[in-house]
């Protein structure tokens, strides 16, 4: 795919109501995202021969519309992917129910690579969990439905 190819596949993109789009071909992967601001992002693994047309496009399943919960929330600071748990097999850093502390750390959002703790704005407690486990979140999106103490 050459350079012309990519950017007429962009303004395609944009025009577009999808989210994400993802392509791959031969030695060649794409990777199309809108975020909060409309921005595209493009990914190139390694280049790749000429093709004389684009290859054919599947989209990739776009963010839930958001949920918009009944009182108090703990917001996302950023566009990523919600963890509940440090790593895979260790248990989650709250559950509904659990009182916490202002500080304390609700969950992590991986954000380009980067995991970025999420922590209470204070003292509360959990009465709902919203985004399951490595789902995607956008900004400003509710994580947590809590209780103020």
């Amino acid at each position: 795919m050459d350079f012309k190819d990519i950017k007429e596949l962009i303004k395609i993109f944009d025009a577009s109501a999808l989210n994400r789009l993802s392509i791959t071909q031969d030695t060649t992967k794409i990777k199309l995202e809108k975020g909060v601001s409309g921005a595209t992002s493009v990914v190139q693994a390694a280049p790749a021969p000429v093709t004389q047309s684009l290859p054919q496009v599947s989209p990739v399943a776009s963010v839930p519309a958001p949920v918009t919960p009944s009182g108090d929330t703990i917001n996302s600071p950023m566009v990523g992917t919600f963890y509940r748990c440090p790593s895979p097999n260790t248990p989650a850093y709250v559950n509904v129910g659990d009182k916490v502390k202002k500080g304390q750390t609700l969950g992590i959002i991986e954000a380009m690579k980067i995991m970025n703790e999420i922590e209470a704005e204070f003292d509360c407690k959990i009465l709902e969990i919203i985004p399951n486990d490595a789902q995607p979140v956008e900004y400003n999106s509710p994580l947590f439905v809590v209780e103020k103490l």
